[in-house]
């Protein structure tokens, strides 16, 4: 999996499919010499041939080759660790400032190290387990005595290289790092786009391809979360890639903070693409003997389009990143009271609802925002997080026993990371909320935030948490966080530590959640932040599930769940039938429909099931069912983007085959009616060609086809009338 060849060092990193390269210009500058399709397994002579095959630095001379051109050379040459000040001016990766506040660097190759396994990064979530190998590469500066760590991580059973950098002060006086990113690549630009995702509330992750052109493309937060305007993610592709076709390099951050992607094209034709901890607003202190390690980059490379790309990811998230004992379980159906009730309800209401969901089948009751301290609005209350027992009579306790006792499980909305202005917790402690000494700070859904790096208020938050947990019979915890943060000041560090906030408030809440999923390991933990702003691999590690969006819509849902779907595996996304019409559109869509699309996802409900029609009711039990006899296939299956509305303007087609290929299932959705249409004629894949499966549309069967028959040529299936239509198709291996 690595090699190097000890005379040049010279390094080749390989998956299954892509090789990646690593040499030295004068033994001393670390550069990419190749990223791509897997090399042959016998190169033409050995790795220092491979040097000679790409001379990482093209024409121009090495500064031992001509000294009076380095700054040529440093401009043009790959650096896998740019830094800044020496003359390579590229986004840098690495930089700091000195007691003379100087800023600079120049990175040497000192050595370098294979072994197998992975180290686990200080703080920070990061990929785990399997057959793997690592290779530490390190790089100094002699005359600031700074060492900076390279790590990649290579994966037999995945076509993913990870990288993280830990930063070593060796020297004697303290140093101020003011940026250090996770990964950069320098490529050679093949008319690549980029490809990010965007949004907003309501409408998170949609698909954002651009033609790069000379200058910088930027993708960035700054909202101390990831958030529904951005995903911490960059995709080179080359022009006119497709779900099967076109190269692909993907860069994916293991962070849940504000983040940079950024990709310059140069007046040299080079593509040099980094991603990791946005530098505005940040500096970290390095006494003499301290280390910062960044946090972990995901890099792949598809030569199969984005399909491909799609596919790596959802198998190294599931098989190395998220760890929850759900991962390989089914998920309990829930019904959550929010859009049902919002903060109007009591046990009794709660109990109604109970009683009519344990009747249709449906397994857990989640009891969402409005339980605790005075909270009838969401004006008040955050932070006290005491029952209010004249909304639930008897406490937690006492309600979890009655929901219990109807043959549902318990879960509970919480939002740690917040306090309300009104509130006891704050009248107490104003000075745990972020906050600038010379700013009245800004409200958003009439909340502050708690100052996640002060250890007392972590220390608060997770006793808090202890008592709620150990009070009653809670199986899962919907953590929330309805705010983007401002008002970067700390009470409690001091002032030269100030701009380390952003990263040390990232850093608490992992300790919270590490703290809540290792003292209750049976949880079931479902990140959300005020619907999607937060659904980003980080929290992944701690989560098995993340709540995708506020909007239910299946109309809207289609271009949230083919954006979230390009990375993501379909496990992870919360997703409930909500009720009509929408809230958030004002749509109106059919029962049946809204349930198949919920099945894009953990699948549960969001309505009060109570004033549901008698039709309505009787067709959940069959919902239920139905995803039950799937959910394993597309909990574990391959995703494949057959058909894109975002794209054609038509129609939406998704299929997620078992790796053995012996079956699959399709979602069709038709978005709007249309008059004199033939039937629509639908192309799989995933399957084997000299198998025969049973077709079934919606229960329906549509008799028994050859593998070859349904990939190749395609099977044709009648639309249906109306707006937003939905069809569930099943794909079974058969002997007929």
């Amino acid at each position: 999996m690595i090699r190097i060849d000890e005379e040049t060092k010279i390094a080749r990193l390989d998956t299954p499919s892509t090789s990646y390269c690593l040499g030295l210009a004068d033994g001393r500058y670390l550069g990419l010499l190749y990223y791509g399709r897997r090399l042959g397994t016998e190169l033409p002579g050995d790795l220092a041939e491979l040097g000679r095959l790409l001379k990482p630095h093209d024409t121009q001379p090495t500064p031992l080759e001509n000294p009076g051109q380095k700054l040529t050379f440093m401009n043009s040459y790959p650096f896998e660790l740019p830094t800044w000040g020496g003359g390579n001016f590229h986004e840098a990766a690495l930089d700091v400032r000195t007691e003379a506040g100087q800023n600079g660097l120049e990175m040497i190759y000192d050595g370098c190290r294979v072994f197998e396994g992975k180290k686990a990064l200080p703080g920070l979530p990061a990929s785990f387990g399997g057959s793997c190998q690592t290779l530490e590469i390190d790089l100094v500066d002699p005359g600031l005595s700074l060492r900076a760590v390279l790590s990649y991580t290579v994966f037999s059973d995945t076509d993913v290289i990870t990288r993280s950098m830990t930063v070593k002060n060796e020297g004697t006086a303290p140093v101020t790092l003011t940026r250090a990113l996770s990964a950069s690549l320098m490529l050679e630009d093949r008319d690549f786009e980029v490809l990010t995702l965007g949004g907003s509330w309501a409408r998170e992750r949609r698909i954002m391809p651009q033609k790069l052109t000379y200058g910088g493309y930027v993708n960035e937060s700054l909202r101390g979360e990831s958030g529904h305007q951005s995903q911490p993610f960059l995709c080179l592709m080359t022009a006119g890639t497709t779900q099967k076709s076109g190269e692909v390099y993907c860069m994916h951050l293991v962070y849940s903070g504000c983040f940079l992607g950024k990709v310059q094209i140069d007046d040299q034709g080079m593509a040099a693409a980094t991603i990791g901890i946005h530098p505005e607003n940040y500096e970290w202190r390095l006494d003499p003997g301290e280390a910062f390690t960044t946090p972990e980059a995901v890099l792949t490379y598809s030569a199969e389009g984005l399909g491909k790309m799609s596919r790596t990811l959802h198998d190294f998230y599931r098989c190395h990143l998220i760890r929850s004992p759900y991962l390989h379980k089914d998920r309990p159906v829930l019904i959550n009271n929010w859009e049902a009730t919002y903060f109007d309800f009591d046990s009794d209401k709660l109990l109604s609802i109970a009683d009519a969901a344990a009747a249709a089948g449906i397994e857990m009751l989640v009891m969402d925002d409005g339980w605790f301290g005075r909270r009838n609005a969401d004006t008040s209350s955050l932070g006290d997080w005491q029952v209010n027992t004249q909304k639930i009579a008897g406490g937690l306790g006492h309600f979890a026993g009655e929901v219990n006792r109807r043959g549902l499980r318990l879960g509970l909305w919480i939002e740690p990371e917040m306090v309300s202005p009104d509130s006891d917790l704050f009248r107490a402690h104003p000075d745990w909320a972020l906050q600038r000494v010379h700013n009245e700070p800004a409200q958003g859904r009439h909340q502050l935030v708690l100052d996640l790096a002060n250890p007392a208020v972590v220390a608060f938050l997770r006793e808090t948490l202890d008592g709620i947990l150990s009070s009653a019979n809670i199986e899962y915890i919907k953590w929330d966080m309805n705010r983007a943060l401002t008002d970067y000041g700390s009470p409690y560090l001091p002032a030269d530590r100030q701009k380390e906030l952003a990263h040390r408030y990232v850093l608490g809440l992992y300790a919270l959640q590490d703290h809540l999923v290792s003292s209750f390991p049976d949880l079931l933990l479902e990140n959300c932040s005020g619907g999607g702003a937060r659904f980003d691999p980080g929290m992944l590690y701690f989560s098995p599930q993340i709540w995708t969006s506020d909007d239910m819509d299946p109309v809207e849902r289609l271009a949230i769940i083919e954006g979230t779907a390009l990375l993501y595996p379909l496990s992870t996304m919360g997703a409930h039938v909500s009720k009509n019409r929408n809230d958030v559109t004002g749509r109106t869509t059919a029962f049946a429909d809204r349930a198949v699309m919920a099945m894009l996802g953990t699948f549960g409900y969001e309505l009060d099931i109570t004033t549901l029609t008698a039709d309505e009711l009787a067709q959940i039990p069959g919902q239920i069912a139905r995803h039950k006899a799937v959910a394993g296939l597309i909990r574990e299956g391959d995703y494949y983007r057959l058909a894109s509305w975002r794209e054609n303007g038509d129609y939406d087609l998704v299929e997620v085959a078992a790796k053995d290929g012996s079956r699959a299932v399709a979602f069709l959705f038709e978005v709007l009616g249309r008059p004199n249409m033939r039937s629509r004629v639908l192309r799989f894949e995933g399957l084997k060609e000299n198998s025969r499966y049973e077709v079934t549309a919606d229960g329906r069967s549509l008799g028994a086809f050859s593998g070859a028959g349904l990939m190749y040529a395609g099977l044709a299936l009648a639309r249906k009338r109306g707006d937003f239509r939905a069809t569930f198709l099943e794909i079974r291996e058969c002997s007929e």
